[in-house]
């Protein structure tokens, strides 16, 4: 007399999610199978509880995740230094050119903004594409994390508001500071996350790192305590109402950054889906912010008044720049990352001095100078000394041993 095991193997979408797990369980129960096994890509390690049904056997579980970087080349790494410094240098030098010399008429900001948030959806829709592998998967996890997640859209409405400030304070900034200068104070983002992951991830900073915060501030107040000014500005320029967008600017950038990072970390929903989810709040809060502010003239007016083709090319780098930072972030170090801060605020200096006739004062150089170093400090990986003391320890063991 011989037995047969039913083994049923399937592959889930949504395991995670309580409406799919339901009907996932429920056609599992109708197979009537002695074991199954069952394959979920995003589930985290507390999921498995959930599964748990009076009608179900014992359930097992494992799961894998690597943090680890893929090796990449040096030359790999100086590619993606070189266009993460370009990005951020040619953007705020040409969204500085588009507010104050051109000569065409000046279009919404507010616009442009909407527009960059419409552009980082399909690219992130592109990118969830290409994850997926095709185009069944990628309507199954869009159809899981944003018809079926109001709550998760909702949660990632909030970096969303956020952003959308922070975007909008770029232009009045750019719109009353020099490139070069609102380059220098924007690392003021710098000590605002720090701030923002010790309250709100429980992180801690070495001492290190609190000095080049300090020191970054110092090199800020230096730079803005006698501003550098520019010749060929065509516009009338408020300095105080720029210094006052930084630093709402570089508060909402602090805040949404951990934020995000915080709602990342809580599941192993993947980096497009979330983008996905927040650029979809981005462009109803934007446009809301459009016809809020700039309603009435973009009615008369129409919504692409005003561009040229440097708007549209500044609308491409705010696109391009945000997703592929996050890309750069996966192959580079923080070191990497603060000598491409360096090398942008030097490309913005040239520029400003080239474009803008800006004239450098001392107290600009020397406050320049502290953030680049300050920059490259805190980037600094911290030393592990959790091996010092046990080291010592075994030292004292083996001389108490010879002693004996």
């Amino acid at each position: 007399m011989t037995s047969t095991l039913d083994l049923l193997t399937w592959i889930c979408y949504g395991l995670g999610h309580a409406i799919k797990r339901k009907k996932i369980l429920c056609a599992l129960k109708k197979e009537k199978a002695d074991i199954a096994l069952l394959q979920e890509r995003h589930l985290c390690d507390g999921d498995h509880a959930k599964l748990r049904r009076a009608w179900l056997g014992q359930v097992y579980f494992s799961s894998f995740k690597s943090n680890s970087r893929e090796p990449v080349s040096v030359m790999f790494k100086v590619y993606c230094l070189s266009v993460m410094t370009l990005v951020a240098a040619t953007y705020t030098v040409v969204l500085r050119y588009t507010r104050t010399v051109s000569s065409t008429a000046m279009y919404f900001s507010t616009t442009a903004v909407c527009i960059t948030e419409v552009i980082k959806l399909f690219l992130s829709l592109g990118m969830l594409t290409k994850e997926t592998g095709s185009f069944g998967r990628l309507k199954a996890s869009i159809v899981e994390h944003v018809f079926w997640s109001p709550k998760e859209l909702l949660k990632l409405s909030v970096p969303s508001v956020v952003y959308a400030v922070q975007n909008n304070m770029a232009f009045v900034a750019l719109s009353n500071l020099d490139a070069a200068v609102y380059q220098v104070t924007y690392q003021l983002k710098i000590p605002c996350t720090a701030l923002c992951m010790v309250l709100m991830l429980n992180r801690s900073l070495s001492r290190l790192q609190w000095f080049s915060v300090f020191m970054l501030c110092l090199g800020v107040t230096l730079v803005q305590w006698k501003p550098a000014e520019a010749t060929k500005v065509q516009v009338e320029q408020n300095p105080f109402l720029g210094f006052m967008a930084i630093a709402v600017a570089v508060l909402c950038s602090g805040f949404a950054g951990v934020y995000f990072e915080k709602v990342l970390k809580s599941s192993d929903t993947s980096l497009w889906v979330r983008n996905i989810q927040m650029y979809l709040s981005g462009i109803v809060v934007t446009l809301a912010g459009v016809y809020m502010t700039e309603g009435a003239q973009v009615v008369e007016k129409g919504f692409f008044y005003g561009y040229t083709p440097w708007v549209c090319f500044v609308v491409f780098l705010a696109s391009v720049g945000g997703l592929y930072t996050s890309v750069v972030v996966k192959y580079t170090d923080n070191i990497m990352k603060g000598f491409s801060a360096a090398a942008a605020i030097v490309l913005s200096t040239v520029a400003s001095v080239t474009l803008f006739g800006l004239q450098i004062t001392a107290t600009f150089a020397c406050g320049a100078m502290l953030v680049c170093v300050s920059i490259y400090l805190y980037g600094l990986p911290k030393q592990d000394t959790t091996k010092l003391p046990r080291a010592d320890t075994d030292k004292e063991a083996r001389q108490k041993l010879i002693t004996v």
